[in-house]
C-alpha cells in the first residue's frame, strides 16, 4: 500500500471514529439488601402499571424516565401517575447501559420500592433489586412474583461475593405477607 492510499484509509477512519457518539459509563457495584433492609430503607412501595418510557439527555448522560399508573400504595404516598428515573436508555443513535437498573415495558405490572429525594426525583431503590415484576400464570391466572435481582449477580457484603438470590416466583398472596411482615417490623 503506497503512503497516499495508507493516509487516505487513516483520515476516513479517522472521520469514521469522529463520526461514532460514545457515552462514558461508570462502574456500579450493588451491595445486596435483604428484603427488610429494601422495605425499611424505601420512602414508598407501589403497585404500578407502566404507561411507557422516554430516554433523554440530562447534564451529559441519557436518562429514561417511565412513567407508572399507581393501583395501590403499601408505604408512604404516591401520585395516581408517578414518574421514575433511571440511568440509561437510547436517544436518536446512542444508547447507554446501567447494568443492574431495570427497564420497563409498557402495560407490565410491578411491586417498586421507591426512593425519593426531595427536588430530585423518585428511584428505585436498589435499581434491579426494588424491582419485583408481577407475571400472571396463564393456566391458573395467579400472580407470582420475581425480583429483577433474582437472575443477576449482586455484591453480598457480608461473604464479599457476588451471588444470585432475591424473590423467583413467588405467589402474590405469599409475597404481600412477606411484606406486611417486613413492614410490621418497622413499626414494633
Amino acid at each position: 500500500m503506497n503512503y497516499h492510499m495508507r493516509r487516505r484509509l487513516l483520515w476516513m477512519l479517522f472521520l469514521i471514529g469522529m463520526g461514532v457518539p460514545t457515552v462514558p459509563a461508570n462502574a456500579t457495584t450493588l451491595a445486596r439488601l435483604s428484603f427488610d433492609e429494601l422495605a425499611q430503607r424505601a420512602t414508598g412501595i407501589v403497585r404500578a402499571r407502566c404507561l411507557g418510557s422516554l430516554s433523554l439527555w440530562r447534564n451529559g448522560e441519557i436518562w429514561t424516565e417511565t412513567d407508572f399508573a399507581v393501583t395501590a400504595v403499601n408505604k408512604g404516598t404516591a401520585p395516581g401517575i408517578l414518574r421514575i428515573s433511571l440511568p440509561g436508555g437510547k436517544v436518536g443513535h446512542v444508547q447507554s447501559q446501567v447494568d443492574g437498573v431495570p427497564i420497563f415495558h409498557e402495560g407490565e405490572e410491578a411491586f417498586l420500592f421507591l426512593w425519593e429525594v426531595p427536588g430530585h426525583g423518585t428511584y428505585v431503590l436498589g435499581w434491579a433489586q426494588g424491582t419485583f415484576r408481577i407475571a400472571r400464570d396463564a393456566r391458573s391466572g395467579e400472580e407470582r412474583i420475581t425480583q429483577d435481582s433474582a437472575a443477576m449477580p449482586v455484591f453480598d457484603p457480608e461473604t464479599h461475593q457476588f451471588r444470585r438470590s432475591g424473590t423467583r416466583n413467588l405467589p402474590l398472596a405469599a409475597f404481600q405477607t412477606k411484606l406486611r411482615r417486613a413492614l410490621e417490623g418497622l413499626n414494633p
